[in-house]
């Protein structure tokens, strides 16, 4: 008895041991406390509810927009028809395959020769485009329908139209087309400064020539510059978005929930050629100033500031000594400069235009591509960490502050070339009066029907005499068919001759 009193003696004392050292470790564990907060009011409560017509609290839907938007959006199928060569012989002679086309000529005359069999053959390439007004002007992707001999749109009600090439815009992107028809449904405009990350989207368009389609995601970012655009003038300042968009919806429409137009689709990043989860689309800001420009001038009148920049990070920051991380260094004053004359020098760095915050090139780009030649912008640098304001006039291409002729430039954009006239001190050494220098040959007539070099001056046209770019502006202009020029080359003798038609 004893014995069995003193194990339950000991028993009682473990157990109180132990509650006791688990109190005192709870106790001292305590006094490391963590606070864990539970929200019970979201704030994007708004991104998964709205109130519908009837001011009922629902889920949010993209229907009403979608039915509102998808009418404006069309398919659109360009046709360029392109001259397929192929050759045949007249008769068939093995010993041709043995000596080759030159030494069997050579041998044998050239009544056998090669004869070339043109074939044409029709590409066609598809893609989306937006009714903006109800008289039938329709915004696209240049890309979709550059070079096309054949325009066909189609509504979503199947109506098929016709459509004629108002104007473009490579720099953008941007094409607008007209159709022969009223009352059409449209999407307006909206400011598309105002749009922000993290806003509601929609994408509509025709994918894989799937016919109105509507994809939904976000607004990921503004004023991206993905280098993508191969104009010399190129404007890049994207809205960059994470609803699907792929092949076949460039041109198509990105809208808020409202059904305004944000912006126009345009490129897709992505390794494989399909969506990969980013789409970029043509700010609505900009695509309001080349639609306007092209219906009133026929081309784009842009002002700019003659100036050469890089955008400001932290490496440029230390490397020169600057006292931001943020805004657009200027590297170079160019000659004839609108920003050079007015004050602003190599090494500033622009924050502000018009008082609107700069970070980026991009941003920097759009902002002064959305103005006029003769426009007066204020332009806000910090120069050494002193701030500086600056009223600066926009000039055009040839630093003038006018708008261009768009009749001279429309040409010259056509022969794909740049062009300007030689000095008095050029034209004495070459023994000629006069002549137009071509500096530049693109993709345009003058380099796919001959064989002129950069270099080349022309000094004469259809053999009249030409000094001026005036002069050959206005000649071709007036001109159909056929087109000879001759001229000289400063490092070659001799004349040379080129045709080409129009």
């Amino acid at each position: 008895m004893k014995r069995i009193s003193l194990l339950i003696v000991a028993s009682i004392l473990g157990s109180a041991i132990t509650i006791l050292t688990s109190r005192l470790v709870i106790d001292n564990e305590s006094t490391k406390t963590f606070k864990i907060e539970h929200i019970s009011d979201t704030p994007v409560v708004g991104a998964a509810y709205t109130v519908n017509t009837r001011g009922e609290i629902v889920p949010l839907q993209f229907t009403d927009v979608a039915k509102k938007v998808m009418p404006a959006v069309v398919h659109i199928k360009s046709t360029q028809m392109q001259q397929m060569q192929s050759y045949q012989y007249r008769g068939n002679d093995p010993f041709r395959d043995f000596f080759g086309d030159d030494m069997y000529e050579y041998f044998f005359g050239p009544q056998n020769r090669r004869q070339p069999n043109q074939q044409p053959q029709a590409r066609v390439a598809t893609g989306s485009g937006v009714i903006i007004n109800s008289n039938g002007y329709i915004v696209t992707n240049n890309h979709v329908i550059a070079n096309a001999d054949d325009i066909e749109v189609g509504l979503e009600d199947n109506r098929v139209y016709k459509a004629k090439v108002v104007g473009v815009d490579p720099s953008t992107d941007l094409a607008l087309l007209q159709i022969k028809e009223d009352d059409l449904p449209y999407v307006p405009l909206v400011n598309s400064d105002e749009v922000e990350v993290g806003e509601w989207v929609l994408a509509v368009g025709n994918p894989f020539n799937l016919n109105s389609t509507v994809t939904a995601g976000i607004v990921s970012a503004k004023g991206r510059n993905i280098n993508i655009l191969q104009d010399k003038s190129a404007i890049e300042s994207f809205i960059q978005t994470d609803a699907a968009i792929n092949p076949g919806n460039s041109g198509g429409a990105l809208v808020n929930l409202q059904g305004g137009l944000v912006g126009i689709n345009t490129a897709i990043a992505s390794p494989t050629g399909a969506y990969a989860g980013y789409g970029f689309a043509v700010p609505a800001n900009i695509v309001s100033k080349v639609v306007a420009d092209l219906k009133e001038y026929g081309m784009v009148q842009r002002g700019f500031l003659g100036i050469v920049i890089r955008s400001v990070d932290g490496n440029l920051a230390k490397e020169e000594e600057l006292n931001v991380t943020e805004g657009v260094y200027v590297d170079k004053i160019g000659e004839n400069s609108a920003a050079g004359d007015a004050g602003i020098k190599e090494g500033d760095v622009i924050i502000k235009v018009n008082e609107l915050k700069i970070k980026s090139t991009a941003e920097l780009l759009e902002i002064i591509g959305r103005q006029h030649p003769g426009d007066k912008v204020a332009i806000e640098v910090n120069r050494k960490g002193k701030a500086l304001s600056f009223d600066v006039v926009l000039r055009n291409k040839d630093g003038k502050e006018k708008l261009q002729d768009a009749g001279s430039v429309a040409v010259i954009d056509k022969l794909g070339v740049e062009i300007d006239e030689i000095d008095a001190k050029t034209a004495k050494r070459l023994n000629i009066k006069g002549g137009i220098i071509v500096n530049t040959i693109g993709d345009g007539i003058i380099g796919k029907q001959t064989r002129m070099k950069p270099g080349f001056i022309i000094t004469k046209i259809d053999g009249k005499e030409v000094n001026k770019v005036k002069e050959l502006t206005v000649y071709l202009d007036n001109k159909k068919g056929g087109v000879m020029v001759e001229g000289v080359y400063e490092d070659f003798p001799g004349v040379y001759y080129y045709a080409f038609g129009l």
